[in-house]
C-alpha cells in the first residue's frame, strides 16, 4: 500500500512535523510504502530545506512555496508529483490549509482514499490572530470549512477539545476518529538523569509561548539560587524582547538561552535535569514538550488553555495557573519546588496513552 503525507514542514522542529516523522517512519516499518511531500520553508526562518530527503527509509519531496499570510498559509503545487506517485492513501496535515483541499481534488482523480489530520486550529478567542488572520478563518469556515469536511474519508481529530468545534463546522461524528500525537517509548523506558536545581521550558521562543510572564514570575519566587533554562529556536525579535525583560529584572545570571536540541537522549538528558517544567503559553493545541515531561515524571506546570488543560488536572499530576498571571504561576513554582512524589507518578501514569506503540496501531486500524 502506497501512503502518501502532506504537510507545511519537514524539517528542524515543527509540531505537525513530529507527528508525521513518526508516523511515517512507524508506517514503512510495518512494510508500507511512505511518502512526505513539504513546503521547502523552514519554520520560524528564512532558511530553505534541500528540495530531497530521507529518513528511516521515508523519502521527503520539497516543493518551492510561497507563504500568503501568517507563519503556515501558504501555497505549494505538489499535484504532478502526487499524481505520478499514485497512493493508494494521502493523510493530509492541518485544517483549513490550500493543500487539505487540493489533496481531495487529487484523491479524487485517482481514486485514493483521504484522510484528514486536524491539528487543532481552533484558538481561543483567535487572541492570538491578526485581524486579516481572523478574517481569513471565518471566511473559511463558513463557506469552504463545512462544505469539504465531509469529503474526507476520515478526520482525525488529535484532542478532544477540538472534536465540538468540528461538529459546529458541520463534520460528521461518524466520520471522526481521535488519534492524538505520540512520544516515543525510549520516554518511558530510559533510567532517569540527574536533577539539577533548575527550572526549564523546551519549545519555541515565540511571542505565543508567553515567556514573558515566565520570566516576571521567576522574578518573584521565593527560591532565589534556582535558575531558569530556556531551550529551542528562537524567533530573533522575541528574544531581544525577553532580554530585555531580564536585565529589567537583573536576572542576568540565574536565566539562560540554550539552542534547541534534535538528539532524542539528549533530550530526556535535559529534562531530567531539571526540577520542573513549565509552559505558560497563551495556546496550545496538543503540547509534545509537555507530555514527554510528564513521561520522565517531572512536575509540570501549564497555563489554562484548553491544550493545556486536556492533559493537566489541577493538583493532581500538575498545577495549572490562569493564562498571562505572573503572580499565580510564582505561587505554584513556589508550590512546585517542595516537590510531590505522588504527582510525578501520577504524571507519568496520565500519559501512557499517548506511547507511539498504542497511537501507531490506532492508525493502522483506518488504513484497513
Amino acid at each position: 500500500m502506497r501512503i502518501l503525507e502532506l504537510c507545511h514542514y519537514s524539517a528542524r522542529i515543527c509540531g505537525v512535523w513530529n507527528r508525521v516523522r513518526e508516523e511515517a517512519s512507524l508506517l514503512t516499518k510495518r512494510g508500507y510504502q511512505v511518502r512526505v511531500f513539504s513546503s521547502n520553508l523552514v519554520k520560524g526562518s528564512k532558511d530553505i530545506a534541500p528540495s530531497e530527503g530521507e529518513f528511516k527509509g521515508v523519502k521527503i519531496r520539497r516543493f518551492k512555496a510561497k507563504k500568503l499570510g501568517g507563519e503556515s498559509f501558504m501555497y505549494w503545487d505538489f499535484e504532478k508529483d502526487a499524481l505520478k506517485y499514485n497512493p493508494d492513501i494521502i493523510v493530509a496535515h492541518s485544517y483549513r490549509q490550500i493543500h487539505t483541499t487540493a489533496a481531495l481534488k487529487i484523491g479524487k482523480k485517482i481514486g485514493a482514499k483521504v484522510f484528514l489530520v486536524t491539528h487543532a486550529p481552533f484558538v481561543e478567542n483567535d487572541l492570538t490572530r491578526s485581524f486579516f488572520a481572523k478574517f481569513f478563518v471565518r471566511l473559511y469556515d463558513w463557506f469552504i470549512g463545512p462544505f469539504s469536511l465531509n469529503k474526507f474519508d476520515k478526520i482525525i481529530a488529535i484532542t478532544k477539545w477540538e472534536i465540538p468545534y468540528l461538529e459546529r463546522l458541520g463534520a460528521m461524528r461518524n466520520k471522526m476518529e481521535y488519534i492524538p500525537n505520540g512520544i516515543p517509548k525510549v520516554f518511558f523506558q530510559l533510567k532517569k538523569g540527574k536533577e539539577e536545581n533548575k527550572i526549564l521550558f523546551l519549545g519555541r521562543i515565540s511571542p505565543i509561548k508567553n515567556l514573558e510572564v515566565l520570566i516576571k514570575a521567576f522574578s518573584l519566587i521565593k527560591n532565589k539560587k534556582i535558575k531558569l533554562e530556556i531551550v529551542g529556536p528562537t524567533e530573533k525579535d522575541y528574544l531581544i524582547e525577553l532580554e530585555n525583560l531580564i536585565r529589567k529584572f537583573k536576572l542576568e545570571k540565574r536565566i539562560s538561552f540554550s539552542p534547541p536540541i534534535f538528539d532524542l537522549r539528549e533530550k530526556i538528558n535535559k529534562i531530567d535535569s531539571a526540577k520542573i517544567f513549565i509552559l505558560p503559553s497563551k495556546s496550545e493545541a496538543m503540547p509534545q514538550a509537555l507530555i514527554e515531561a510528564m513521561a520522565r515524571g517531572k512536575i509540570v506546570i501549564g497555563s489554562d488553555n484548553r491544550g493545556i488543560k486536556e492533559l493537566i488536572k489541577n493538583g493532581e499530576n500538575g498545577y495549572l495557573f490562569r493564562v498571562g498571571d505572573p503572580e499565580e504561576l510564582a505561587k505554584k513554582i513556589d508550590l512546585g519546588l517542595k516537590g510531590n512524589k505522588k504527582m510525578k507518578k501520577e504524571a507519568k501514569k496520565s500519559v501512557g496513552r499517548f506511547n507511539w506503540g498504542n497511537i501507531i496501531k490506532k492508525i493502522e486500524g483506518l488504513l484497513v
